[in-house]
């Protein structure tokens, strides 16, 4: 056989090169899929700092939100206050950003928040306290939101926390221009028309048009949190149905985890099931992008 020249080595060599990847491109291999946790705590359940760092890298997230609790108030939880989200996303610039707050009626509620958005968080939340969604407390909340153009995320719970969900749309409108964002149990018992609010679960058949389905529906300023057991059987109480919501609201669902196991993985940690639990029911990518950090992005100023 005659010794190649080095113009024909090197036309063999390219054309090798490019057979070696045809195949990744005729497989339709797809960038790494960027997944944003809208929620988790410092201290959830006394795990500390590190277990929370490995949790969330073996759930494969690329930005974590935390979100503070109140001054002597820990979600009900023990979760970390403002100090404690904060030392975190100093120490991870690059992984963690984190949201400010405090106690809704507590007279320095307003001065606490803002001392905190002026330090780099970029929303307000977890509200979960005894207060009623539409009080003049949420409000003042909400016009210190519109100030510094940050979401706020609501923990809506009947008999509890944010109270009154039926009345939740006087908020939404008066305060138009602030992204509110839906969470827990009666924000998702309330995707069913028929929902019973005493029900912290709920079970079955859902019937669209609930609080919840209406509120996403009309109001633009109106998300919703996927975290927590609570977001999980929304998907999971009824799955036809939840194909068809996923399919209205795929510009208004965030992904979030809200778990306090230290594994981070396995059927233990609700949000690698609820991560499995979304791209088996919506096998679309371009679906599943907006649900996983589009629409976290769209509302909340994560780094690039």
């Amino acid at each position: 056989m005659k010794p190649m020249n080095r113009r024909q080595f090197l036309t063999k060599t390219a054309t090798t090169a490019a057979g070696v990847a045809l195949p990744c491109q005729a497989i339709g291999l797809q960038p790494r899929q960027e997944i944003i946790d809208l929620h988790q705590h410092t201290n959830y359940s006394g795990r500390n700092d590190q277990r929370l760092l490995g949790h969330q890298k073996a759930l494969g997230v690329s930005w974590t939100v935390l979100l503070p609790a109140g001054r002597l108030y820990g979600l009900a939880a023990n979760c970390g206050g403002n100090k404690s989200v904060r030392k975190i996303v100093v120490k991870n610039p690059r992984n963690y950003i984190h949201f400010a707050n405090e106690i809704a009626d507590h007279p320095e509620c307003i001065e606490t928040i803002e001392a905190y958005l002026k330090k780099g968080a970029l929303g307000i939340g977890e509200q979960k306290f005894r207060v009623e969604c539409d009080s003049k407390h949420i409000s003042r909340i909400a016009e210190l939101a519109e100030e510094y153009d940050v979401p706020i995320l609501m923990h809506f719970e009947h008999g509890n926390y944010n109270t009154g969900i039926n009345r939740f749309h006087k908020i939404l409108e008066k305060h138009s221009k602030v992204n509110f964002i839906g969470h827990a149990q009666t924000w998702w018992g309330n995707i069913d028309k028929n929902h019973v609010q005493t029900v912290m679960y709920p079970k079955g058949k859902v019937t669209p048009s609930g609080i919840s389905d209406r509120l996403l529906l009309d109001y633009p300023n109106m998300f919703g949190d996927l975290s927590a057991g609570s977001g999980q059987n929304a998907l999971i109480r009824d799955e036809k149905h939840a194909v068809e919501f996923i399919k209205r609201h795929q510009d208004k669902l965030i992904f979030g985890s809200d778990c306090n196991d230290i594994i981070g993985r396995g059927p233990s940690c609700i949000g690698a099931r609820t991560i499995e639990i979304i791209r088996r029911l919506i096998p679309n990518r371009k679906t599943q992008d907006k649900l996983f950090s589009g629409n976290a992005r769209r509302i909340i100023r994560i780094p690039k």
